[in-house]
C-alpha cells in the first residue's frame, strides 16, 4: 500500500518516539525527509542522522534523538501544517512565528528547505511543512 505523507509520517514516528525517550527512531529515506533532518539537526532538535540499509535493501533514515536530561526532552511538540489535502502556502512577509519564535516553522522554497527565519532573512516565501517547538 502506497503512503500518501511520508513527511507525516515520519514527524509522527518522530513525536512518539520522542514521548517514550527512544535513543533513536527508524524513517523511510527520501531527499525530503533527510533535508528535514538536516535543518532538525542544525537547529538543535535531534543528535544526529545518518542512512542505513535494512535486510531488504532499502535506505532508511535513522534520527538520532537528543534529551538534555532524565526529565526533559528538547522536542516539546511537532505539528505538521500542510498537508496533501490543504497545502499551506505563505509570502515572505506573512510567515507566522511558532510560540513567539521559542520554536520553528520549517518552509520549502524555492532556496530549498530552510527555518522561518532563514526565510525571514532571505525574503522567500513557501509552503510551511511543519511547526517543532
Amino acid at each position: 500500500m502506497a503512503m500518501t505523507d511520508p513527511i507525516a509520517d515520519m514527524l509522527t514516528r518522530i513525536r512518539n518516539a520522542n514521548k517514550t525517550r527512544f535513543p533513536s527512531v527508524n524513517v523511510r529515506s527520501s531527499q525530503m525527509n533527510m533535508n528535514i533532518a538536516k535543518v532538525m539537526k542544525k537547529c538543535g532538535y535531534i543528535n544526529g542522522y545518518e542512512i542505513i540499509k535494512d535486510d531488504k535493501g532499502h535506505q532508511i533514515l535513522k534520527i538520532a534523538l537528543k534529551y538534555p536530561d532524565a526529565k526533559r526532552r528538547v522536542i516539546t511538540d511537532i505539528k505538521r501544517v500542510s498537508k496533501p489535502g490543504r497545502r499551506v502556502y505563505v509570502a515572505s512577509d506573512k510567515i507566522p512565528k511558532t510560540l513567539n519564535g521559542y520554536g520553528i516553522s520549517i518552509i520549502s522554497t524555492s532556496r530549498g528547505i530552510i527555518t522561518d527565519e532563514e526565510a525571514r532573512e532571505l525574503n522567500v516565501g513557501g509552503e510551511v511543512l511543519c511547526q517543532i517547538w
